[in-house]
């Protein structure tokens, strides 16, 4: 890859300028989730122990260019101060004044970007005055790779630049998945609507050799098959446009895998009363919202002959028992496969994240991304601007 890490930097003591993704959900000014926070520390600790001076730049929120109490980045001080065990300077002024002032081991989290309207417009005055801060620019946020911000995209020529530890683990993981897998590859694509991941469903027939396609979009692909899908969330306005992805997919050899058994329905809730049956005799007043034990007993083969798994969105309504019994099974299995280090597996998407923890599964897989948006352009085949920046 095109990209610095860390280990081409001497960062013995220099202000290194860390773009970090700290944007936690909160609860009455506490912090509910630290998952994020906590994925900064490797890099944060490492500048740090190398004699640096660590400042971090992130977003809060969409404040859209002004400066809104609710999304200041003050909020989250101690929740970072917790998991980097050290304390933390906070800045919403001078910002050369008071970094003046920190000596090296110190750490200090500049105030929510997003207030400056030049953030969001990639402004090169707003990235000069970035980058007049710090000696190295590290990105460790490819969650936000796929904007070009100023704190992205444009700082990122203006100093010498690398990827941090979160980002280098995101960039390996991706390029093992789909830059240069090991074959054969299959993809699990998920999800309620074809439309929103029709770049992503194109992209991946030309890159895997097995897509299984799962959850509401795999009803659109029956319905394209002439299959009456009875009152099951479908997409039939775009049946012609899931006919030609499993054309692109013939053309190329790759395998489309669709549930040949369904759970259905005649209620959306948990615990509703419910039955399997072949994917083409869903009744007329009845939904599928699942895919049937048939079915993942096929998907575990394929599984099983495969060297590479990526993973997008569930394969039924996973968020009501007893309709996550296809997805659970199926995560167990790409788990089970993982840990006997038969299969590298890569997964990311929040529904995937979400049902991934549900399953139990999650903590098996090679990969976790928790980057929502970025992953799925990174799937979708799309240059990130945030790391097109560091390869130049």
């Amino acid at each position: 890859m095109g990209w610095k890490t860390l280990d081409d930097m001497d960062v013995d003591g220099k202000t290194v300028l860390i773009r970090v993704d700290i944007n936690v959900p909160l609860e009455d000014a506490q912090v509910t989730d630290d998952t994020r926070i906590k994925r900064i520390v490797p890099t944060v600790h490492e500048v740090l122990e190398r004699g640096g001076k660590a400042v971090l730049m992130a977003h809060f929120g969409r404040p859209k260019g002004q400066v809104v109490p609710e999304m200041s980045l003050a909020q989250i001080v101690p929740a970072v101060e917790k998991c980097l065990a050290r304390a933390v300077h906070f800045i919403d002024g001078n910002y050369a004044a008071t970094l003046g002032q920190l000596e090296p081991g110190s750490v200090a989290l500049l105030e929510n970007l997003r207030f400056n309207p030049g953030e969001e417009k990639n402004d090169a005055g707003f990235a000069q005055r970035l980058a007049s801060l710090g000696d190295l620019y590290v990105n460790d946020a490819f969650s936000a790779a796929h904007r070009a911000h100023a704190s992205t995209e444009a700082i990122a020529r203006l100093l010498p630049s690398c990827a941090g530890r979160l980002m280098q683990a995101e960039l390996s993981a991706l390029e093992s998945a789909l830059g240069a897998p090991k074959r054969p590859v299959v993809a699990v694509v998920g999800g309620a609507k074809v439309s929103t991941k029709l770049e992503l469903l194109s992209n991946l027939v030309e890159k895997t050799d097995h897509l299984v396609i799962g959850g509401g979009m795999a009803n659109t692909f029956l319905a394209a098959q002439g299959i009456d899908v009875g009152k099951s969330l479908a997409e039939h306005d775009m049946t012609d446009t899931a006919s030609e992805i499993v054309q692109k997919a013939k053309s190329v050899s790759c395998t489309i895998h669709l549930p040949s058994d369904v759970v259905v329905a005649r209620d959306f809730k948990a615990g509703a009363a419910n039955e399997t049956v072949a994917a083409d005799a869903c009744p007329a007043d009845a939904m599928i919202l699942d895919a049937g034990p048939a079915t993942v007993a096929r998907l575990e083969s394929v599984f099983e002959t495969c060297e590479t798994l990526i993973w997008n969105g569930p394969l039924g309504a996973f968020e009501i028992p007893p309709f996550d019994a296809a997805t659970n099974a199926a995560a167990a299995k790409a788990a089970k496969l993982t840990t006997a280090g038969k299969l590298i597996s890569v997964a990311g998407g929040g529904d995937t994240v979400a049902a991934l923890n549900v399953s139990g599964a999650a903590d098996a897989f090679t990969y976790i991304s928790t980057a929502g948006g970025a992953f799925l352009e990174w799937m979708e085949g799309k240059t990130l601007p945030g790391v097109a920046a560091l390869e130049s």
